[in-house]
């Protein structure tokens, strides 16, 4: 797959419809990595490229009735599939790109991302963009329900030196972008790459 937006939009909108079923089982570890972030009541928080939403319930059980919760995503396969399954009652949905957010500098306290920088056509601008939108000591989260070895089996790759999830490589990604990477696990059960927003 090109990871140009048309070519993102046409495959995940193809998938839009079994795609929580197909992964029936992610919910546990979804709201494990939403509790990584230490959202506090009242705060905000984006799910960017947040597919059907499944984070957002977890979202916003962190930051309560007064906290604000975005899911945005490029298809609006994926978001239409989030609104059958209820999920716009607990965030506002949003079809964007995630280089191009519809928000405000310095908005959010937090960003959730699971399984989207590498689908990104440029890492860069898209973690330059949660930079922009974030406050100063803002929390990102780059996540996947399985870690990259063990996604890269169920798909018949090998690993990849230029994967831009892997440590040497996010690591000065996330420093050029206004981030500071704080903690970095890439088991078999999860990927979870945890930053803190730098001022300035």
């Amino acid at each position: 797959m090109n990871n140009d937006p048309a070519s993102v939009r046409a495959f995940f909108g193809g998938k839009a419809d079994t795609w929580d079923s197909k992964y029936p089982d992610d919910t546990p570890v979804y709201e494990a990595g939403v509790a990584e972030l230490g959202l506090r009541t009242g705060q905000s928080a984006l799910d960017a490229g947040c597919g059907t939403g499944r984070a957002l319930p977890a979202l916003r059980a962190a930051v309560g009735a007064s906290g604000v919760v975005i899911g945005a995503d490029l298809t609006p396969e994926m978001l239409s599939a989030a609104v059958r399954a209820g999920r716009d009652r607990v965030a506002l949905l949003v079809e964007a790109d995630a280089a191009r957010l519809p928000l405000r500098d310095g908005r959010l306290d937090a960003v959730f991302a699971a399984g989207l920088v590498h689908h990104l056509p440029d890492p860069a601008a898209g973690l330059h963009e949660f930079a922009r939108v974030c406050r100063p000591g803002a929390r990102l989260a780059l996540f996947h329900p399985i870690g990259r070895a063990a996604l890269a089996a169920r798909r018949g790759h090998s690993l990849s030196d230029d994967d831009v999830r892997a440590e040497p490589n996010l690591r000065p990604l996330l420093a050029a972008t206004g981030w500071r990477l704080t903690r970095y696990d890439d088991a078999e059960d999860r990927y979870l790459a945890l930053a803190v927003r730098l001022d300035g």
